[in-house]
C-alpha cells in the first residue's frame, strides 16, 4: 500500500474531495481510491493475507461441520466441561479486552482529558469488535444464532445471570455502535448524524460505564453457578465479580496499547500527524492506569485468599501454577508499567501490555476451563477447536482492519466541521 501511496497523490483518502476538487464516490472509498488491479495486487503482495487465506481454507468448511454436524464433531465439549475455547477464549477472553470502549470513553468525555482524544476513536472501535466477535463466540459455541433474542425476550429469566449478562451485552453493543457510528457519518458525510451522536455523548458515555460495570462483573458471577468446580484460588464467591471486574480495566487499557502500536508500525500511511505525535505520550498515561488497576487486582485477588482461608492451598502443585500466574501476568506487568512510566520507558510499556493481555487471556482460560473440574481431570481442546477459534479471530483482524483502512480512526477527516 505504501508504494501505491507515493506513487499516487490522491490517496490515502482523507477528504470528500479529490486533488482536482471532483469528488470520491461511495465505491472509490470502498476501494480506497485505488483501482480493482491495484487492489488485487496490493493484496497479493501481503504475506498476512495469505496465512488469512490458509487459515480460512480449513476453518470455514469446520465451522460448517460445527452447524451440521454438531458442537461434539469438532469439540471434546461434555457436561463435565461444557465450556470450550469458544468462550474460555472468545467470551471470558474478548470482554475484558474490550473495556477500553468505556474506559476511554469515561476519560475523555466524563473527566475531559481532551489530550486522549487522537486515541478514543481506536479505543471505542476495539470495544465494539470485541463485544461483537465474543457474541460471534458464544453464537458458534451455542449454535441455532436466528434464537438468539429467545432468552432475552421469549423465555425470560430475570433472576438469573446469564440473562442480566445478555441484556447488558446486547444493550451495550448498541450504545458502542452509536459511538462509533460518528466515524462512519464522517466518512460518508452526514455531518447531522455526527452532531447528534457529539450532542449525546455524554448520555452514551454514561450508559456505557453503568452497563459494562454490570455485566463485567457479572460474567465472574457467573461461577457462582458452580462454586464446587473451579479450584478455591480462581473462585471466591465473595470477591469473583470484582475480580473480574478489576481485571478488566487493565485489560481494556492494555489492549489500547498493543492496538495502537500495531497501528504506528503497520498502518502508518493510515495514521495522521496528530495521532503519531501524539500516541508515545498517550502511551505512558494508559500505563499509569494499568499499573493502578493491577496493584488493585493483586491486592483484592489476595484478600479473596485470605478471606476464604485458602492459604493452605498454595502449598500444592495448583497453589504453585496461582502463583506463577499472578506473578507472570500481573507481577511482572505491573512493574513494567511502573517503571516505564517513571523513566519514559514507552517500549518497555508495550512489552508490557503484550504480556498483560496474554495475561488476563491466561486467567480466563484458567477460570473457566484448565482449572475447572479440578478434581478429576483437565480437558485438552480437540484440534478442530482450536483452529475454528483461530478463525473466527482471524475474521476479527480482517474485519478490524477493514475499518482502520477507511474509516476516520487513526486520522481526522479534513472535510468535516
Amino acid at each position: 500500500m505504501r508504494n501505491f501511496i507515493n506513487n499516487t497523490p490522491e490517496i490515502p483518502i482523507a477528504s470528500h474531495h479529490k486533488p482536482d476538487g471532483t469528488a470520491w464516490s461511495l465505491k472509490e472509498k470502498l476501494w480506497l481510491g485505488l483501482s480493482r488491479q491495484d487492489y488485487k495486487d496490493q493484496f497479493l503482495r501481503n504475506p498476512v493475507n495469505w496465512v488469512l487465506i490458509a487459515i480460512f481454507a480449513i476453518g470455514v468448511p469446520l465451522i460448517l461441520q460445527r452447524y451440521f454436524a454438531g458442537l461434539g464433531s469438532i469439540t471434546h465439549a461434555s457436561d463435565d466441561y461444557p465450556w470450550g475455547l469458544f468462550l474460555g477464549f472468545g467470551l471470558f477472553g474478548m470482554v475484558p479486552l474490550s473495556a477500553s470502549g468505556f474506559l476511554l470513553g469515561t476519560t475523555v468525555e466524563i473527566f475531559g482529558r481532551k489530550d486522549f482524544i487522537p486515541i478514543e476513536r481506536l479505543a471505542l472501535l476495539n470495544g465494539l469488535l470485541g463485544y461483537f466477535f465474543a457474541v460471534v463466540y458464544l453464537e458458534v459455541d451455542l449454535g441455532m444464532p436466528w434464537r438468539l433474542y429467545y432468552p432475552m425476550v421469549v423465555s425470560l429469566g430475570p433472576a438469573a445471570v446469564l440473562f442480566l449478562v445478555a441484556w447488558h451485552v446486547a444493550t451495550y453493543l448498541s450504545v458502542q455502535i452509536a459511538e462509533v457510528s460518528s466515524a462512519y457519518f464522517e466518512w460518508i458525510g452526514w455531518l447531522k448524524g455526527k452532531r447528534f451522536i457529539k450532542s449525546i455523548a455524554v448520555g452514551l458515555t454514561i450508559s456505557g460505564i453503568i452497563l459494562s460495570t454490570l455485566h463485567q462483573g457479572a460474567l465472574g458471577a457467573l461461577f457462582t453457578y458452580a462454586p464446587g468446580k473451579v479450584h478455591p484460588l480462581w473462585f471466591s464467591a465473595n470477591f469473583q465479580w470484582v475480580h473480574f471486574f478489576c481485571s478488566a480495566i487493565f485489560a481494556g487499557l492494555s489492549m489500547v496499547i498493543v492496538a495502537s502500536t500495531l497501528c504506528k508500525n503497520h498502518l502508518t500511511w493510515r495514521c495522521d500527524e496528530r495521532f503519531l505525535k501524539n500516541v508515545d505520550t498517550l502511551t505512558l498515561g494508559l500505563a499509569k492506569g494499568c499499573a493502578l488497576a493491577m496493584i488493585t487486582y493483586l491486592v483484592i485477588k489476595l484478600v479473596g485468599v485470605a478471606h476464604d482461608n485458602d492459604w493452605a492451598y498454595l502449598l500444592t502443585g495448583w497453589g504453585q501454577y496461582f502463583l506463577l500466574e499472578l506473578g507472570v501476568a500481573v507481577v511482572l506487568p505491573m512493574f513494567m508499567f511502573a517503571y516505564g512510566v517513571k523513566n519514559h520507558k514507552v517500549s518497555l510499556v508495550r512489552w508490557a501490555a503484550l504480556i498483560s493481555v496474554l495475561g488476563i487471556v491466561w486467567n480466563r482460560l484458567n477460570t473457566s476451563m484448565i482449572c475447572f473440574n479440578w478434581r478429576i481431570y483437565q480437558e485438552i481442546p480437540h484440534w478442530k477447536e482450536v483452529w475454528v477459534t483461530i478463525t473466527v479471530f482471524a475474521l476479527y483482524f480482517i474485519v478490524y482492519r477493514f475499518i482502520l483502512y477507511r474509516l476516520p480512526i487513526l486520522y481526522q477527516w479534513q472535510d468535516n466541521k
